[in-house]
């Protein structure tokens, strides 16, 4: 047994003091400043070309060989501290990762989207995140929680003056999905594994524990599939760190087997009934396994070119398989005809991103199915059965009297509403499949996994920017539509969508170890919570309805080691 343990042990030494270069930590879904910042050197021809930004957490120290991810203008070399933590034993690093605290305020009702453990709530709200990060050969530990206390006020939510009919359409989709009107009765506090990961990390290639967010696709406001908008989920992951470079392009993947858990929260008056039966069904007492992959590929013959798929099967603990995002992408191939044997739900995606490094811009869009077709026929008669697309495109323009300054152009339009095929066929919400009663939908802890708007929801967003190197000031304008799913299959009144109008000042700045973001947004909020009631002597039809504004400030600051 002696020999056996001096073995194992020498073993496990060369093992962690393995040399390799490609491990590092990762950047965080949302890092302030520099995740956006190394996607645009990407169009200005900066950084390689045949990175795909569709598969995040970036990696930035594998796929750019920096020394410091937080860091990509090597400004704080020379600092008296760089974060750095020694240990007795040499092929133990160890760093402080940055400090970031942001704050968010709404003064009338919640206006949330790609802002991780936060919850959708009105008044006060912040973040605390800070972490280290530690690395022996193969091994690497990323500790970063995240801390989160929101007021948490009362609003006006969901109008009690709906009429019943109205009222059953709210629950029967709320029966559907776990997206509570608010996060419970008092101010609301959370201590979560945040952005943590431990992981093995040889050449392109990462097998790992993690609670880290997801990001797949190549939208920039939304994304089908996996996007900031909830907190992260503990899942297993098997991922690229860096591009594999292949005789006919190079690829980038990643497949994970993760748990999804409820709120515990609700949605507006569940004691609410009619003919003697309650609209609200409680949920399943059970969490969901989530099955999902996302690929993309570069094709050696066009750079810059990168075509991708997504796929995602989220399945109740108590039904659930093993790896059932490799199951046929039709109905007719599997099980007779059914959704999925254990009472699941998928959705699929597919993306072209096409980066034009000589002009400085890039066009994407990702198209994607919330329910299987039955056979080929089916999708080549009706491809846009419960379907939703993102498409958007940026460029930047040099300012040839002022070196390195850039203007800046984006577009984005996302489409999560349906179109008249369901009025011949069942009725589906993305996110929300008809066929799973008390189910919680494609969410995590009350929090959306894909687009933050939601279900039924459209958005046209547009910005321009003026750019210098890590610094931006922005004005962005968008137009969101809630949910036009319950707006015409229940409410049906062409004068009562709810639709926002928004404004937005947003200011990216570094200074030293320091980045600064804020953003600030007034937002007019025209039939809002779906509620029309006119006056009944106001004989004009269009006349204004239940118009309200909405304020949201935002503040960040994060402090670089």
């Amino acid at each position: 047994m002696k020999i056996r343990n001096k073995l194992l042990f020498l073993f496990l030494i060369s093992f962690l003091s393995f040399p390799i270069q490609s491990i590092g930590q990762s950047l965080p879904i949302g890092t302030p400043v520099l995740e956006d910042a190394y996607r645009r050197a990407q169009l200005l021809g900066q950084i390689d070309s045949t990175i795909s930004f569709t598969s995040r957490p970036f990696f930035p120290e594998a796929s750019l060989q920096l020394k410091n991810g937080f860091d990509p203008l090597n400004t704080l070399e020379g600092e008296k501290f760089n974060g750095k933590l020694t240990f007795p034993v040499k092929f133990i690093e160890a760093k402080l990762l940055p400090v970031t605290w942001q704050q968010q305020f709404n003064t009338h009702h919640p206006y949330s989207l790609n802002d991780g453990e936060m919850i959708p709530a009105k008044g006060y709200q912040s973040m605390f995140s800070a972490g280290v990060f530690v690395k022996a050969g193969l091994l690497s530990i990323q500790l970063q929680p995240e801390y989160v206390y929101a007021e948490n006020p009362q609003f006006d939510g969901f109008p009690a003056a709906q009429t019943d009919r109205i009222w059953a359409g709210y629950h029967n989709f709320h029966n559907r999905i776990d997206l509570p009107e608010r996060f419970g009765d008092k101010p609301y506090n959370r201590l979560f594994w945040g952005q943590s990961s431990i992981r093995l990390t040889a050449g392109p290639v990462s097998l790992g524990l993690s609670n880290e967010n997801l990001w797949w696709g190549p939208g920039m406001r939304n994304s089908l599939l996996m996007t900031n908008t909830s907190g992260g989920f503990v899942h297993y992951t098997l991922n690229t760190v860096k591009p594999i470079r292949t005789p006919i392009g190079s690829f980038e993947a990643q497949i994970i087997a993760g748990r999804l858990d409820g709120s515990g929260f609700f949605p507006a008056d569940t004691n609410r009934t009619w003919n003697g039966g309650k609209f609200y069904q409680p949920k399943r007492k059970d969490w969901r396994y989530l099955n999902g992959m996302v690929i993309s590929f570069s094709p050696k013959w066009v750079p810059g070119l990168f075509l991708g798929i997504t796929r995602s099967f989220m399945i109740y603990h108590e039904e659930m398989g093993t790896f059932p995002v490799i199951s046929p992408t039709n109905k007719k191939n599997k099980n007779g005809g059914n959704e999925i044997p254990q009472g699941g739900d998928q959705l699929m995606s597919s993306f072209i991103r096409w980066v034009l490094p000589k002009e400085h811009a890039e066009i994407y869009f990702e198209y994607g199915r919330e329910d299987h077709s039955y056979n080929l026929r089916d999708f080549i008669l009706e491809p846009d059965y419960a379907r939703a697309y993102i498409f958007g495109f940026r460029k930047l323009f040099p300012l040839t009297a002022f070196s390195g300054q850039y203007i800046q152009f984006n577009l984005e339009v996302t489409q999560l509403e349906q179109n008249r095929t369901n009025a011949q066929r069942a009725a589906i919400y993305f996110y929300a499949d008809p066929d799973i009663n008390n189910g919680h939908g494609y969410t995590n802890r009350g929090q959306l996994l894909g687009a933050g708007i939601g279900p039924g929801s459209d958005m046209q967003s547009f910005s321009i920017s003026w750019i210098k190197s890590l610094k931006m000031i922005s004005l962005q304008f968008e137009r969101y539509v809630h949910n036009n799913d319950l707006h015409y299959n229940d409410i049906k009144n062409i004068r009562g969508n709810w639709v926002d109008i928004g404004a937005a000042l947003i200011i990216e700045w570094d200074y030293k170890n320091l980045l600064f973001t804020a953003k600030n947004e007034i937002v007019r909020s025209m039939n809002y919570e779906q509620f029309y009631n006119p006056d009944p002597l106001d004989t004009d039809f269009w006349a204004p309805s239940k118009d309200i504004y909405n304020f949201q400030t935002k503040i960040g600051i994060t402090y670089r080691f």
